[in-house]
């Protein structure tokens, strides 16, 4: 059968692999699998209480869940069935954020995960006007539960019409609103169709090495976010099991549980995995210790689409016996493969995790774009480190007289919902306007150099492009997060969070007392040094134009909750300068 609809995907999946685990939950410590069959009926049920309740089609129903959830993807199908939009929103934003969606969206309808989400939602009172109510997608919550609906659905006469509105829905019909994280002022409503997310994963299919109806694929970036949502459309499509985690925390007790094939992340989780392991093997002694660091060395030069020479395969062999085939145990033993996106990821990571045998392959694209654009892949000859890939084979990609990367397909959004001149001005002669700027080299493949928006210029009119050279300086243990700043100053400066965990343990090797708050740490003349010392030796990196000049610690960790970080953990520059106003007025002298 053709896949034309989001909802079509299942039901291809059930025809064409029918597996147990089409879709894997974890609750109370036991992990509960959906078949392809069970999930399909639960998904009819769902629609049919949901048209008895009075939903039509165009009706937005938003979906807000703290953690990836069976009942998300059957509300998703169901919605989408009846022909109305599903409004995925982020569970960490603020009340005033919610409420701005729900209005400006005009959601009729609520579904949250748990108890939590459900009284931030009704302290918001008439402030929103949700004419179907809120239910909940944990079965505890009675006749306001997702189970309760499905259960109802059974009893319903009305399937015909159910079958009458899926009829009705074509491939170009808007499927979902997604709201921007959006780093700076108010989020954007992308309005992206059915055809948009399908010719997306379809057009991912080559770039992602999976045995179709056997491997397993553990979910753990939020199903609100586009990226994650179309990878488990094009699991559904492959017969590739769904297996949700649990929470950042539970990551490697349930690689371990699940033993996944593929996992999509964003590089700020290798980068906390990465340091895991170094942490313990900074622990080790003697030639145990030696062993561990040599063979970081030697996985930092294996470069996945390059034969090594004999002596180095020799090396690299000696290494995964000792110290990296054990790292590929620990997160579960199978995991073949991992997709990174949402930010540029450090080269030297993906060296290290492929040595390894957990392939990296870095993508790139945006949620207008449903989202990816291109992604690196072994296949064709179509992987370079420090790129993002080739573009998918249905996607055109060209550069602006700036560097501004331009691209061209049916995975392109309808546009912004409610703002036809913004959607204009990002949408020209069918190009969309990443505000990206990039690079394509001879062989055809793209590099993400900076974000158009972010990139500054000095008094000296000199142009900055921070977000390079922050990667570069969160390759130290000592940096967890960082931010250059200094448009229309005389030089670039950073704002960072150190790794305070790592500077403590740092601070006792050394016999340092360096206080115990995080403000008493950022003042240490000790750990000043330090980083100052990280920063004078990967300043060469740069121009000289672009180099740190000098730096403030910020006596806070940076987060989600705080306001400092979106939901997929990219800089809100704008509230860091607000917030950290002080250091900046110190550091340019400024009253």
């Amino acid at each position: 059968m053709e896949v034309t609809r989001l909802f079509d995907v299942p039901l291809y999946a059930y025809k064409t692999y029918n597996i147990p685990d089409f879709i894997v939950t974890k609750y109370k410590n036991s992990w509960k699998k959906t078949s392809n069959l069970d999930y399909i009926n639960q998904c009819k049920q769902l629609a049919k209480s949901l048209l008895d309740i009075g939903v039509t089609p165009g009706d937005k129903i938003a979906l807000i869940t703290h953690r990836n959830l069976t009942e998300w993807n059957l509300l998703d199908t169901a919605i989408l069935m009846i022909g109305a939009h599903t409004v995925p929103i982020y569970s960490s934003i603020s009340a005033d954020e919610f409420e701005y969606i729900f209005n400006h969206s005009e959601a009729k309808m609520c579904f949250v995960s748990n108890r939590d989400l459900l009284q931030k939602i009704e302290q918001l009172g008439d402030r929103i006007h949700l004419q179907y109510g809120i239910y909940v997608m944990d079965s505890e919550f009675g006749t306001r539960s997702v189970n309760y609906l499905i259960e109802k659905g059974t009893h319903l006469n009305n399937d015909a019409l159910v079958e009458e509105r899926s009829a009705q829905v074509k491939t170009d019909d808007l499927a979902s609103i997604i709201y921007t994280s959006g780093t700076t002022g108010k989020p954007k409503g992308v309005m992206l169709s059915h055809k948009n997310i399908i010719q997306n994963f379809l057009g991912c299919q080559d770039r992602v090495p999976l045995t179709y109806g056997k491997d397993k694929a553990l979910s753990f970036l939020p199903c609100c976010h586009v990226y994650e949502r179309m990878l488990i459309y094009l699991y559904m499509y492959g017969g590739i099991g769904v297996y949700f985690a649990e929470s950042i925390d539970k990551i490697a007790e349930n690689l371990n549980d699940v033993q996944p094939n593929v996992m999509c992340v964003v590089p700020r989780l290798l980068e906390k995995v990465y340091d895991k392991i170094v942490e313990k093997g900074s622990k080790l002694t003697g030639l145990k210790r030696n062993i561990f660091f040599w063979a970081i060395e030697v996985a930092e030069k294996y470069d996945p689409s390059v034969k090594g020479t004999k002596l180095y395969n020799m090396q690299l062999n000696i290494a995964k016996k000792l110290v990296l085939d054990k790292w590929r145990d620990g997160l579960g033993g199978n995991l073949d493969l991992i997709v990174s996106g949402s930010a540029p990821l450090q080269p030297r990571l993906a060296r290290i995790f492929s040595a390894a045998g957990m392939l990296v392959l870095e993508g790139y694209g945006l949620t207008e774009t449903s989202p990816v654009i291109a992604v690196n892949s072994l296949a064709n000859n179509n992987y370079k480190l420090g790129t993002v890939g080739h573009p998918l084979s249905n996607v055109e990609v060209k550069l602006a007289a700036d560097g501004e990367i331009l691209t061209k397909s049916d995975c392109v959004m309808m546009g912004y919902y409610k703002d036809e001149e913004k959607t204009q001005q990002v949408i020209k002669d069918g190009y969309f306007h990443t505000e990206d700027i990039g690079e394509i080299d001879s062989e055809g493949f793209l590099k993400i150099t900076d974000r158009k928006k972010e990139i500054f210029k000095t008094s000296g009119g000199k142009y900055v492009a921070p977000q390079y050279i922050e990667n570069n300086l969160k390759e130290s243990r000592f940096i967890e997060q960082v931010m250059v700043i200094g448009e229309g100053e005389k030089m670039p400066a950073a704002l960072i969070q150190p790794d305070f965990q790592f500077v403590k343990e740092w601070a006792k090797i050394k016999g340092l007392t360096i206080g115990t708050t995080l403000e008493e740490i950022c003042k240490h003349e000790a750990v000043n040094q330090r980083i100052g010392q990280v920063i004078t030796q990967i300043n060469p990196r740069f121009g000289h134009w672009e180099q740190v000049k000098t730096f403030r610690l910020t006596p806070n960790i940076w987060s989600i909750e705080t306001g400092e970080l979106t939901p997929t953990l990219k800089l809100k520059r704008k509230v860091i300068l607000e917030k950290y106003k002080n250091l900046y007025q110190q550091i340019y002298g400024q009253k």
